[in-house]
């Protein structure tokens, strides 16, 4: 399993401003806006999604799970990926992904060496 994603300090510029339990709820908001966003468009490929941002879905809800451990709760991963996927992850895989094509995993292979 990858390292542990660091959190970004997203306290300056403008953020600076606002309360920390304020800017809090926002970063959540915007959090489920992007799981809504992913769950809203499956036809985009987790491979897709790595070849062009280095993350995917599986990775969203991996920092969700180290999130929750950081606060000393235990989530098992299905049950995570259950959170950004919408459904189980074995249904999402059933009715949505699609074989990687040669260039995609191609491209993967050259951005992720060893992986």
């Amino acid at each position: 399993m990858p390292a542990p994603q660091p959190e970004a300090d997203l306290s300056g510029g403008v953020a600076a401003a606002i309360d920390p339990a304020i800017r809090e709820r926002i970063e959540a908001a915007a959090f489920r806006k992007l799981v809504q966003h992913l769950r809203d468009h499956p036809e985009v490929q987790n491979i897709d999604l790595m070849n062009l941002a280095g993350f995917c879905r599986n990775c969203l809800s991996r920092w969700y799970q180290e999130a929750a451990a950081d606060a000393g709760i235990t989530l098992e991963t299905q049950a995570v990926r259950e959170v950004v996927y919408g459904m189980p992850y074995k249904e999402w895989q059933a009715r949505y992904q699609k074989e990687a094509s040669p260039e995609q995993k191609a491209a993967f292979a050259a951005r992720n060496p060893g992986h």
